[in-house]
C-alpha cells in the first residue's frame, strides 16, 4: 500500500494531478477539497494516498489531509459507494460538514452535491452514523462549543445557496468568526462576498 507521496508537482487538471517522486510520476486523482490547497507547478507537495486495486487497473487517489483520506475510506465500505461517489461528494462538502449533515441526518445537503441521488444520501446518513459513533467523532453540537458547529452549518448553508466550496472557506476565513453563531457568520461572509 502506498500511504503518501511527497515530490513535485508536475501537472493539475482537475481531478487528475501527477506528482514526480524520484523521478517517477505517480498519477492520481483528488477532490476538489485537495485540489484548492494544491501549490503553484513545480512546487513541492505532500499528499496522503489511498491504492484501490480492481482487476484491469490500480488507482492512486489523493488527499490534502488525513481527515479526508480516512472519510473516503469509510465511505467505500458503504454499499453502492465507490471511488467516482467518494470523490464527488469530498468535492462538494468538507469533512467537518459532512459529519454535521450525518449528525442532523440532512439529506437535502446531500443531494446537493453533484452526484448524490436521494437514495445514496439515504443510505450515506444511515450507515455512517454508526460508523462515526463507533470511532466517536460524531460530538453533539452542544459538546463542541468551538464554534465550529455554527462554522459547518455556515459552509453548508452558502454552499447550498450556490457557492463553490473552495469560496466558501475563503470567505469564512476572511471574516471574523469568533462567538458568531450561524445566521452571523452567513451575514458576514455574503458581505464579504459582495464586496
Amino acid at each position: 500500500m502506498i500511504g503518501y507521496l511527497r515530490g513535485k508537482l508536475v501537472r493539475k487538471q482537475p481531478p487528475a494531478l501527477i506528482i514526480d517522486v524520484g523521478g517517477i510520476g505517480y498519477e492520481l486523482e483528488a477532490p476538489m477539497s485537495t485540489f484548492y490547497r494544491l501549490p503553484e507547478l513545480g512546487s513541492d507537495v505532500h499528499l496522503h494516498t489511498h491504492l484501490v486495486v480492481r482487476e484491469d487497473a490500480h488507482l492512486l487517489y489523493g488527499f490534502a489531509t488525513e481527515d479526508e483520506r480516512r472519510l473516503f475510506r469509510d465511505l467505500l465500505r458503504v454499499s453502492g459507494i465507490g471511488p467516482k461517489i467518494g470523490l464527488a461528494l469530498l468535492s462538494g462538502i468538507n469533512v467537518e460538514t459532512f459529519l454535521a449533515c450525518v449528525e442532523a441526518q440532512d439529506v437535502d445537503a446531500l443531494i446537493r452535491i453533484p452526484g448524490i441521488g436521494r437514495k445514496i444520501a439515504e443510505r450515506l446518513l444511515i450507515e455512517m452514523r454508526d460508523r462515526i459513533k463507533a470511532l466517536g467523532l460524531l460530538p453533539s453540537a452542544a459538546q463542541r462549543g468551538d464554534g465550529r458547529g455554527a462554522e459547518a452549518e455556515a459552509y453548508a448553508a452558502l454552499v447550498a445557496l450556490g457557492y463553490r466550496p473552495g469560496e466558501v472557506t475563503r470567505l469564512l476565513k476572511s471574516v471574523d468568526n469568533e462567538g458568531a453563531g450561524t445566521e452571523e457568520l452567513i451575514r458576514r461572509a455574503l458581505q464579504a462576498a459582495a464586496r
